[in-house]
């Protein structure tokens, strides 16, 4: 895929509105628009990566930024008293729709025990 045509890149430079959630000159987070749960935001960085493979050999920096960046998230989203999920889909068998690497951060509510 052309990194023109990957629309987490696009959201990133600001071709796409997003619900900001955080930003700081590494990583976005905004909200998803098709939550799975009462909170539900993707933390991306703004450098394209394809998946968690890709960035632990490439970009272990920007990996360690989007950590910060769930950091923020739970913070502005009050979910460190309950708790959350955080989740990473890798490549086909792990269901990854966009080939960008991003991170659900997912809460709210009581989410279910069942990963499937």
């Amino acid at each position: 895929m052309a990194l023109d045509d990957c629309i987490f890149c696009k959201i990133a430079a600001g071709q796409i509105p997003s619900r900001k959630v955080y930003e700081d000159d590494t990583v976005l987070a905004f909200e998803d628009v098709n939550p799975q749960a009462k909170v539900h935001v993707l933390v991306v960085p703004k450098t394209h990566y394809t998946d968690i493979l890709d960035i632990s050999r490439r970009g272990i920096d920007d990996l360690g930024a989007m950590m910060r960046g769930v950091g923020e998230v739970v913070r502005a989203k009050g979910l460190e008293k309950n708790g959350f999920r955080l989740v990473n889909n890798c490549g086909s068998d792990g269901c990854q729709s966009v080939k960008h690497v991003h991170i659900h951060v997912l809460g709210g509510e009581q989410l279910s025990e069942k990963m499937s």
